[in-house]
């Protein structure tokens, strides 16, 4: 079954959004073009409480880009951002939504954050993603989506630990900063990722 994962492509990542990321809008009109080559499209969403640890908001004198450690888990801080039913988190109104199967959310647990559309960074919690997918008897995935340094990243890197056969399209995906991003390829190449 030809299987096609979206990684939080939601309003707050593109234009105009709490925490915009260059160029994410270019990457809606590609992904709508290749939809019908897939059996099976899922999309994760951040789905944060407004109390989520990762908002730089919940710690007084942090700010946006400062990264702290709780229970020894690193945690960047940044914007408010995909807050549960806020329409930040909703998909951008020029994706073809319609034709996504099932959403993952993720990142809902205020004491944790979850760039993995999988589990949450402990890795103590799964979302259900691998679940799900082993169900429909899926073995070949293709990732799209945000951000490519994170999110993107953390969700390809454990597609594989999962066992999936695992590809990412790059002209699909966009992310924060281009030297991390750089980084996130060799780090995904090196773990047997194929990028197309």
């Amino acid at each position: 079954m030809k299987t096609l994962v979206i990684v939080d492509l939601q309003n707050d990542f593109l234009n105009g959004g709490s925490l915009e990321i260059p160029n994410a809008n270019k990457i809606i009109k590609p992904i709508n073009d290749i939809l019908d080559n897939y059996d099976l499209i899922v999309a994760t969403k951040d789905w944060h409480p407004e109390n989520h640890l990762s908002f730089s908001s919940n710690h007084e004198g942090k700010r946006n880009g400062d990264t702290i450690r709780i229970n020894g888990i690193k945690q960047v801080l940044w914007p408010n951002h995909c807050i549960q039913d806020s329409d930040g988190s909703n998909f951008p109104v020029e994706l073809d939504s319609n034709k996504i199967d099932k959403v993952i959310y993720k990142g809902m647990d205020s004491g944790i954050d979850s760039y993995s559309g999988f589990f949450d960074n402990a890795k103590n919690k799964s979302t259900g993603l691998s679940e799900f997918l082993k169900e429909k008897k899926v073995e070949k995935i293709d990732y799209v989506g945000l951000a490519t340094e994170y999110c993107l990243k953390f969700t390809a890197l454990d597609s594989v630990s999962e066992g999936f056969y695992t590809r990412v399209i790059t002209k699909c995906i966009r992310g924060i900063d281009s030297n991390d991003c750089r980084f996130a390829f060799e780090e995904m190449r090196s773990q047997g990722i194929v990028l197309i």
